[in-house]
Parts: structure tokens; C-alpha cells; sequence
């Protein structure tokens, strides 16, 4: 099924406020590995010039993937989800994320295109705080598999 193309430059309304939790950054460092003692002591974070523990670069998955259901669970869209595999993520960063961030999150539609039958979807979410700095912008590229490939 052909994804709807007019999707493309759509913005969606702010998400509810996401406010980061000091332990949702250590499980989440915990779950990938990640070691450093910034992710988990606050005191490091704090000689570090971070106000608490500041979260690893990927964490913002964590946020943004729930907050992207804006935008895949509109059926409008036509996206089947049974069909997707995740393409590519990138992230750009104003400042990192730290414990006591309250975020918000604005998504939008950067791309659709179709190659070898596949379709491609890219997404753009823009990450604030609730005073609306920015935080971090995240792309996401999903590939919705042909048919013929299910």
C-alpha cells in the first residue's frame, strides 16, 4: 500500500510534557552499556558543568519513538506497520539532555519517497524544553517493505 505523499511538510501539534527522570537516564545507560560516570553520579554530571546527570546522545529514542505515534498511527497515512523496518536515525543537538528536563516534542514530515517497490518515510521531531528551547532535532528514516518482500 502506497504511503500518502501529502504527508510531507505536516506539522503535528506539541506532545505532553516528558519530564526526564534522573533513573530513567541510568537505566537507560545501564541498558546500552554505557559506563561513564556522567549517565550515572550526579556529582560527576555536576564537575562536569552539568545541573544533574546528563543522558547518553541516544536517549532521546527513549522520547521520540513513543512521540512519533502522532504521525505512523494516523491511519490516513497509510503506513503498515507489520512491514516496517527502522531505516536510520540521526540526531543534532543544541545541548545535551539532563535530569530535570521537562520536553516536549513537535513532529513533523520531511520526506516520502519509494524505491524498489520499498517505502521510505522520514521524520523530524523537534525536541524543547516546555519553554520552548531546543534541545535536540531527531530523524528517523522507516521502510515500509514491498509486497512482494512481506
Amino acid at each position: 500500500m502506497p504511503l500518502d505523499q501529502t504527508f510531507v511538510g505536516r506539522t503535528w501539534p506539541p506532545t505532553e510534557t516528558y519530564l526526564v527522570g534522573r533513573e530513567k537516564i541510568r537505566e537507560f545507560a545501564r541498558a546500552i552499556g554505557a559506563t561513564d560516570a556522567e549517565y550515572h553520579d550526579p556529582e560527576a554530571a555536576r564537575a562536569l558543568g552539568y545541573p544533574d546527570v546528563v543522558a547518553p546522545p541516544t536517549f532521546p529514542v527513549a522520547i521520540t519513538m513513543s512521540a512519533s505515534r502522532q504521525v505512523i498511527g494516523d491511519p490516513a497515512l497509510g503506513l503498515d506497520y507489520s512491514r516496517v523496518v527502522h531505516g536510520d536515525q540521526r540526531f543534532a543537538y543544541t545541548r545535551p539532555v539532563v535530569a530535570g528536563d521537562a520536553l516536549v516534542c513537535v513532529n513533523s514530515v520531511d520526506e516520502i519517497t519509494t524505491r524498489g517497490g520499498h517505502w521510505f518515510i522520514t521524520t523530524r521531531t523537534e525536541v524543547r524544553t516546555e519553554a520552548g528551547e531546543p534541545v535536540v532535532t531527531v530523524w528517523s528514516k522507516l521502510v515500509q517493505r514491498g509486497e512482494e518482500n512481506a
